[in-house]
């Protein structure tokens, strides 16, 4: 089969274009841009589509880079083809952006051609990417790491949706475009070497690019020396990797099915951030946790281009192991944030609602010995009990559902919820507060030693948003709990206690909206 019949084959089997698409075919004057040109002219006809040639001078290797484009241009006039040829400062652009020259020139490249399909109406994009540079592709992103995504190397067709382009207009002030394409690789199963046969038999005569022969730039490293000395270790190196890169592709295309089923079952989108119900992701298996923290982070930030594994690590561990407040940094300024029983991703300026927790919107509230009382313009009821020793948890359980930094490691995060004291430590009158100045406690478990209530809410990383209204249970006298994070240590039960009663108090959400005929008589 020549090239120009796989050229045939491949557009027809990936659908790259359809009937009456203008595409835009990005022309560098190598051979493997000029021989994807010829291919795409001499089928324009049966296909029945239209092309412009594109071409950006990097302005990085002086008259060279001005030859070819002066190339590219009278190429595109003997062909009877429309152009447009411009200019990009890439080397200012890396220095201003803090990027590679390898980056730039890409970003570069991609912002030039979108802004040439939205100029003339085009919504198809052909680069000629070939089979070496997809086992290129593969290596690269292997040594560098990456996952599924990136080891399955290049698609043959890759759709870019409501992306931004930074396009830069004289010099280096740049303009943001919002845009749909798709970018299609027609030559992506060809060699280097059929291609450069192609230009031989057809007498093209391509430009010869000598940046390419530069073993600085780690694409080229890879190109002369890394893919060599693999293939003397197999000298079907590359035959093995484009498979490897076919079948992950499959299993990718799979897990995403999946990916996008449990996304829409466990998140949904609200206000320009991503709500997910925190034990319904827990449940997931984690190649679907790291999925769809993925889907959330791409659906804010759809013009992302890479996101790293340890990001997505990272946030994970954090939704599925921290408590509630705990925050994960995540690319180009997201911030995940947990809740009780969800987690949100939004953008980490935004103003986020306070997390699900039983918070005091008042001052105070007074609590009965036994009964449910409703917290005032909230979705939680505090329910108190006094029971008999037989019921008490023992001291080690009683301490391990209140310390923040057990909760921390995995506990159930409702546990931190309720806890259980000396009935007989408790005397006064009860109530339920926010902090106040000044306050101090005995935190159970530092023998006996006060801490300020301030400097505990610091230590134990109580989110600051939270501390201001934290329920505080308190007699007249002292604190017996800083709710959901620890109990004082002269009101807990211990194994010397002389009462026989115990008394448990537990925040709980109030699932059926109702209220008791008591909270209006409770809150003051």
């Amino acid at each position: 089969m020549t090239l120009l019949d796989q050229v045939r084959a491949t557009i027809a089997q990936h659908k790259l274009f359809e009937r009456g698409d203008t595409v835009v075919v990005g022309v560098s004057g190598g051979p493997d841009s000029l021989a994807l040109l010829h291919c795409l002219r001499a089928l324009r006809g049966e296909l029945q589509i239209a092309l412009h040639v594109a071409h950006l001078n990097h302005q990085l290797r002086g008259a060279a880079a001005d030859a070819d484009a002066e190339f590219v241009a009278w190429l595109a006039r003997e062909w009877n083809l429309p152009a447009t040829i411009q200019a990009r400062d890439v080397a200012a652009y890396a220095r201003e952006q803090r990027l590679s020259i390898e980056e730039a020139a890409r970003q570069a490249r991609y912002a030039f051609l979108a802004e040439v399909a939205q100029r003339i109406g085009a919504r198809v994009l052909a680069v000629a990417h070939n089979a070496d540079d997809q086992v290129e592709t593969v290596v690269m992103h292997l040594v560098r790491g990456a996952g599924l995504a990136g080891l399955r190397g290049m698609s043959y067709e890759f759709k870019i949706q409501n992306s931004k382009f930074k396009i830069p207009k004289g010099g280096l002030e740049f303009r943001t475009l919002n845009f749909e394409l798709r970018i299609a690789r027609p030559l992506l199963h060809v060699t280097r070497a059929e291609i450069e046969q192609y230009c031989q038999a057809n007498a093209l005569t391509p430009r010869f690019d000598r940046s390419n022969l530069d073993t600085t730039l780690f694409r080229n490293r890879l190109r002369h020396e890394v893919l060599p000395y693999l293939e003397t270790l197999n000298p079907n190196v590359r035959q093995i990797l484009l498979r490897t890169a076919r079948v992950l592709a499959d299993d990718y295309d799979f897990l995403q099915t999946q990916v996008r089923a449990a996304f829409a079952r466990v998140a949904r989108e609200r206000d320009g951030a991503i709500i997910f119900a925190l034990d319904a992701w827990r449940a997931l298996p984690p190649a679907l946790q790291r999925g769809a923290l993925r889907a959330a982070v791409q659906q804010l930030r759809s013009d992302l281009r890479n996101l790293d594994w340890t990001h997505i690590e990272d946030a994970r561990r954090v939704a599925l192991e921290k408590s509630t407040g705990a925050q994960a940094t995540l690319p180009r300024g997201l911030m995940l944030t947990l809740g009780y029983d969800e987690f949100v991703i939004a953008d980490a300026a935004r103003v986020l609602p306070p997390p699900d927790l039983p918070l005091l919107q008042v001052e105070r509230v007074a609590l009965p010995a036994q009964g449910v009382t409703a917290l005032p313009d909230s979705d939680w009821v505090v329910e108190t009990q006094i029971a008999p020793a037989a019921v008490i948890p023992s001291e080690a359980k009683n301490l391990q559902a209140s310390e923040t930094l057990r909760s921390a490691q995995g506990d159930n995060l409702r546990d931190r919820w309720s806890a259980v004291f000396d009935w007989a430590k408790c005397r006064g009158e009860i109530c339920l507060r926010r902090r106040r100045a000044g306050d101090r406690f005995q935190p159970a478990g530092l023998r006996g030693h006060t801490q300020s209530l301030a400097e505990f809410m610091l230590d134990a990383k109580i989110p600051r948003a939270v501390r201001a209204r934290l329920p505080i249970l308190a007699t007249d006298d002292h604190i017996l709990w800083v709710c959901g994070w620890r109990v004082d240590e002269r009101a807990r039960v211990t194994q010397a206690t002389r009462t026989r009663t115990a008394w448990r108090v537990t925040f709980r959400k109030n699932n059926h909206g109702t209220r008791t005929s008591a909270d209006k008589k409770h809150s003051l």
